[in-house]
């Protein structure tokens, strides 16, 4: 019996993937996902490889009050932190209020026979499912980094246990912005037909 594709007439997700960016920080604002919309983000999210079924990440909401009072827990351990000025500390307690929701994905490696980089692997394909899902709906969305997601104290500020350190901030709202496209690389600088042992 012929085998056919799966979905090979769902072009629109083709199209969304080709054209799918990421949208600066500074260009969201509300409204962000409602309770329904959220839902959906956080399934999507959850739904990537995970070898032997481990779940080794977790999430974080942060919406409403919950933005600042976690920015103001980094901040106090970035106040004690050398060589850092007032100003940016007080940047650093607005830091998630900047989008109306914010998704905080905690990598949890655990030991076992799976390796930990495949763990680690499935963190980062959490991230980018938030990304897709984001877009998918409508929203722009940012995965970002930064000093707090692998400073120790940072991490015990915010309730990470000795084994977890944070993957990305997640940042979702609204945007009039229609990013222009970057630069993507060559494809025949990155991807190559493997042919075998060439002597």
């Amino acid at each position: 019996m012929q085998q056919t594709k799966m979905n090979p007439q769902n072009i629109s997700v083709t199209d969304f993937m080709l054209s799918r960016r990421s949208v600066l920080i500074k260009n969201m604002n509300a409204p962000g996902p409602d309770n329904s919309e959220l839902e959906t983000i956080l399934t999507i999210a959850t739904r990537v490889p995970d070898h032997r079924k481990l779940e080794p990440w977790r999430l974080l909401v942060l919406q409403g009050d919950a933005r600042r009072d976690f920015g103001e827990k980094l901040a106090a351990v970035k106040a004690k932190k050398e060589d850092v000025t007032a100003i940016q500390v007080s940047i650093e307690k607005d830091c998630f209020m900047r989008a109306p929701l914010v998704i905080v994905v905690i990598a949890s490696p655990v030991e076992h026979k799976t390796p930990e980089v495949e763990q680690i692997l499935s963190a980062g394909a959490v991230c980018q499912n938030i990304n897709i899902a984001a877009g998918s709906l409508g929203y722009a969305s940012q995965w970002v980094t930064g000093w707090s997601c692998l400073d120790t104290d940072a991490q015990r500020a915010i309730g990470l246990s000795e084994n977890e350190f944070v993957a990305g901030y997640l940042y979702i709202g609204s945007s009039d912005e229609k990013p222009q496209d970057r630069q993507r690389p060559d494809l025949e600088s990155v991807a190559t037909h493997w042919s075998g042992n060439k002597t």
